[in-house]
């Protein structure tokens, strides 16, 4: 009996990486018959799917090897991502924080995507903890890089550092002339 349950997971994933790599050949060639141009904005789309297929078949696989495959697949997929995301709007100053998302954010989504589907509760709490810090990561970099420092060219770089020079200036004075040298 033991012999049927490993055969079957062997069956399993080998179904399911055959079914990947239909999928990915029907892809190809529609690509081709299409004449569809994947040079310019749709190159990330190879690191994409490989990435969410890399995902689907760890679902497949036993679970201390599935943990790891989720992790490497969704790292995959947000890479391609934030890839397709630069490549389409040319914002790529943006992974000055954006590498956030990639680590530990992605492996968070990851972890708390394959636990929910595995009934893996410690997964699911390591992995929305991560999630959390990176994306607060993200977010502070946003801020930081995009409207303090206006990295992008845009945002309020160019008034913070002078209003606050303007108000530590400002301050110094009025500290100056209010607490200043007492003659009693």
């Amino acid at each position: 009996m033991p012999n049927d349950s490993a055969n079957l997971r062997v069956v399993n994933s080998s179904t399911v990486f055959g079914g990947i790599l239909i999928v990915l050949g029907i892809l190809l060639l529609l690509v081709n018959v299409l004449d569809i141009n994947l040079g310019r904005f749709g190159w990330p789309f190879f690191i994409i799917v490989p990435g969410i297929l890399l995902f689907v078949f760890s679902l497949a696989v036993e679970v201390q090897i599935g943990k790891r495959l989720a992790i490497v697949g969704s790292i995959g997929t947000m890479v391609g991502l934030l890839l397709l995301y630069q490549n389409t709007t040319g914002h790529w100053e943006s992974w000055a924080y954006a590498w956030a998302l990639v680590c530990p954010a992605s492996v968070g989504f990851g972890q708390v995507i394959y636990g929910s589907l595995k009934s893996q509760e410690d997964m699911i709490k390591t992995g929305t903890r991560l999630a959390i810090i990176g994306i607060a990561i993200f977010l502070i970099g946003v801020v930081f890089f995009e409207l303090v420092i206006g990295i992008s060219g845009f945002g309020l770089g160019h008034f913070v550092w002078p209003v606050l020079l303007i108000g530590l200036g400002l301050f110094l004075i009025l500290y100056s002339l209010l607490f200043g040298r007492r003659k009693v």
